[in-house]
């Protein structure tokens, strides 16, 4: 990439990570506030109702500085992070997923290893993932008619 700032760099690994979760049939949701605080830069659903959290990764500087990726694995199926093709890749865990992003495309790289959420979290993160898909939606329509729904769920 080009001498980006970091949060075009993150944007763009952002969008060619959630137009690869599109090709391979995932709907990406950005920016989803999980039950322990914790923030997804994008919480996927697969077809069969699993859930990809994927942390973006704009460069070595960013991952160092950031070790709250493990918190994340509670609440998916799968984790993987997004990184540019310049980022050192070595130095991320193995058991973790590999997505590569280069200008608007992104390759999965690595699976990770695939463990299943109880059901008990699973429904309630489906429910959480339903509501704030659908008031962001409506958000478009009427900005105004929804700021409290968004306020609730910011407040769970």
């Amino acid at each position: 990439m080009d001498a980006v700032s970091f949060l075009e760099r993150t944007s763009r690994i952002r969008r060619a990570a959630s137009r690869l979760c599109l090709r391979l049939g995932w709907a990406p949701l950005h920016e989803v506030r999980l039950a322990n605080g914790r923030r997804a830069d994008i919480l996927a659903l697969q077809p069969g109702g699993g859930f990809i959290c994927i942390e973006v990764k704009s460069g070595l500087r960013d991952y160092l500085a950031d070790e709250k990726w493990t918190e994340y694995q509670p609440f998916c199926d799968q984790f993987f992070f997004a990184v540019d093709s310049d980022f050192p890749r070595e130095i991320l865990p193995a058991e973790t997923g590999l997505i590569v992003c280069a200008d608007r495309d992104a390759d999965l790289l690595h699976e990770p290893l695939c463990v299943r959420l109880p059901s008990s979290r699973r429904k309630a993160l489906m429910e959480r993932f339903a509501w704030l898909a659908a008031g962001r939606l409506a958000a478009r329509e009427d900005p105004m008619g929804v700021s409290d729904l968004m306020m609730a769920l910011n407040d769970d």
